[in-house]
This record gives structure tokens, sequence and C-alpha cells, in this order.
């Protein structure tokens, strides 16, 4: 038995009132507390005060938080034991909380205000029916320029074409924006320092609708303001909230990680490291794949040629003891078309466009492309 909350509130029935969680409570205080946290979530409750008005929604809500002024009420009306019932209190030193949960036969038990975070992350959790989650790739340099940001882009540009929904997230402060890149530098929408002061989760449907995009790719950049500190737990619940029914999410790292990206760096199922073949840039790249190796199982590099020593892909991957995802050959065109707005991986028959699609197919994220 864990800890686990609250929501919104209305007793007033509207359509699909099942998709909504219940609250049972007649505690002024705690209904309080419950809309509160039901605004931070993005989620409407359907809330009474008694156990025989609760009948009618108790086993169609995907999630039921009962105050432990209501047990009794709720045990003498013998309402069915069910899965997904929370009892809440926001008193820790009652020593009969724990008897009411079994006798209510409740999942979690969540003290306020200790709980508050976990209960909102519950609470929008349970009214969004899709659960997918997205796998998680970071892209980082093993040098300064070696060209990270233009395949983190390309990757998701070919996701896109693949009817995968996508998510790019620059998570490099001192990178001047991804969504300059992307040519979306003036579409409104939110980007990390409106998110900096977060605290929780974020519904991903209030994300959804609030980030600036390219196509139906969303995109979480930084702007080039001054750039503001991250703290690792708003990391943490926006790559949560933006994974949510999504099922790629690629993030562009910064070469030297602060605790907001290695943590970016901790959730990534692949970390691919664009690795110049040279001698310098595979000397560089030796700490970044070190960083990497310690956030993330299977990390992987993208060799681009030529280079001037006339270095292999096989080569590169020797020394640095990993193996390669893909190889970029020299692409004339990309500067210029990155000067005419043309975001980088947008020509199908590019190297990048090849690679990004190597990629996908070793994801498993095979689905077939759309024509141009």
């Amino acid at each position: 038995m864990t800890s686990a909350p609250p929501v919104l509130a209305l007793a007033v029935p509207e359509p699909q009132p099942s998709l909504r969680p219940l609250t049972i409570t007649d505690d002024p205080q705690l209904l309080d507390d419950i809309l509160r946290l039901a605004a931070a979530a993005g989620v409407t409750v359907n809330a009474v005060v008694d156990a025989h008005l609760a009948r009618r929604y108790w086993n169609n809500a995907p999630l039921v938080v009962v105050g432990t002024d209501r047990v009794a009420s709720c045990v003498a009306a013998g309402l069915p034991r069910r899965p997904g019932v929370v009892l809440l209190s926001s008193d820790l030193d009652d020593g009969g909380v724990w008897e009411a949960a079994v006798r209510l036969g409740a999942e979690h038990v969540a003290f306020l205000p200790d709980a508050e975070n976990w209960l909102v992350e519950v609470l929008a959790t349970a009214t969004e029916p899709d659960q997918r989650r997205a796998t998680v790739v970071g892209v980082i340099g093993g040098r300064g320029g070696a060209g990270a940001t233009s395949l983190a882009i390309a990757l998701t540009l070919a996701s896109v074409r693949r009817k995968l929904h996508t998510v790019l997230v620059d998570a490099d402060p001192l990178g001047g924006g991804i969504d300059l890149a992307l040519g979306i530098e003036d579409r409104p929408g939110m980007r990390w320092p409106d998110l900096a002061a977060a605290r929780g989760r974020t519904s991903r449907r209030v994300l959804a609708e609030s980030l600036p995009c390219l196509g139906d790719l969303a995109v979480l950049s930084w702007d080039r303001t001054s750039p503001t500190a991250i703290p690792p737990a708003v990391m943490s619940a926006m790559l949560t909230s933006v994974r949510r029914g999504k099922d790629l999410l690629v993030v562009d790292l910064p070469r030297f990680p602060d605790q907001a990206s290695a943590m970016a760096m901790h959730v990534a199922e692949m970390i691919i490291v664009v690795v110049p073949a040279e001698v310098r840039a595979i000397a560089a790249a030796g700490r970044i794949c070190d960083t990497a190796n310690r956030h993330c199982s299977d990390v992987r590099i993208v060799v681009r040629l030529p280079g001037p020593a006339r270095l292999d892909a096989e080569a590169v991957s020797d020394a640095l003891a990993l193996p390669v995802a893909g190889v970029l050959r020299h692409d004339s065109g990309l500067a210029t078309g990155l000067e005419r707005g043309e975001p980088p991986g947008s020509r199908r028959r590019s190297s990048l466009a090849r690679v990004s699609g190597r990629i996908l197919d070793d994801l498993d994220l095979a689905h077939a492309d759309v024509a141009a």
C-alpha cells in the first residue's frame, strides 16, 4: 500500500462522466486542496460528499480518491473493492489511517502536502486514455560543430514522415534555440523560460496545445533570452509529460550536461554521439561517450566523413569502442539550405535523412513512409 491522490470538483454530471476521477469527501479544506491540485493537473473530477452519491461513478472512474472523513460511509455503503482507490489524509500523525485503508481496500495512501506532486501526476495520468510512452533518444556532439543538432532535427522529421507522433526537446541552453534552426522562431508557444518555474507534472494536453509546432512536430525549445537554469525536477516532469501518448522523443543534448540535461540522458533508451572522423574529434568524443555511458546503456556513434586523415567509420568505432549507428557524408547543400530556412534532413535523399531512417529502423520505429 503506497501513496496516491485527487483532483478537480463539481458534482454536476456532464457527458462521459466515467472519464473523470471520482473524489469523495465532505471536508472543505480537503476539497479545496483537491481543486487546487486538479487545476495543476489540468483535470476535472466528479466530487461528491457521500458514498451513496458516489455509487453511480464508482465502477467506471479511472481513479477514486477518498478522504479519511468518508471511509466509514464508503464501507457502510458496501461499495465493491476495485483497483485505483486512494485514501487521502492531511494528518501524518493519524495512526488509524492504515487500518482505514485496509477497510476501504485502498491501493495507496497519500498525505498532504507531502504527496502533492505525486498526486498531480497520478491524476493527470489516470485521465489520459492514450498510455503510450515515447522512446527517448538523445543526440550529442562529440565536439563543437559536429552536427548533433542537425541530426536531431533530421531524426524527428524522418519520424514525422513515418506518421509517428514526435516531439523534439532542446536541452542545450547555449545552443541559440532549436526553433531557429527549424525556422519557427516567430511562432507563438511556450519555451523553456516559460516553464522554468513549473512544479510537478504538466498535463500532456496542456503541453500539446502550447508548444510551437512545425507541421505535426512539437518542439520544446530555448529562446534567445538569457538562459534560465532548469531544475532537474522540472526537466523530469516535462519529459514525463511530453512522452505520454507519443512515439518518439528526441533530445538535443549539450556537450557539457548540467543536472537537468543529465536527467534527460538518464531516461534515454539510446544516446547517439556525432563524431567527425578526425583525431582530435575522436579524443574529445571519448570524454563525451564516457559521460553518456554513465547514464545510458545503449550509446552509439554516427561518424561524419570524410576526415583529413582518411579515417573510416570502423576506425572511429574501434577507437571509441562503440557501435556505429550510421555514417554521414558531406552535404554541400546543408549550409545553404539552413540559410534559406530549410530544416536539416528535409530532403529525403540527403545523407541526414538516410541515417535518420536507419536509426528509426534500429529502434523498431518503422512505420511505412508516406509519399513526399
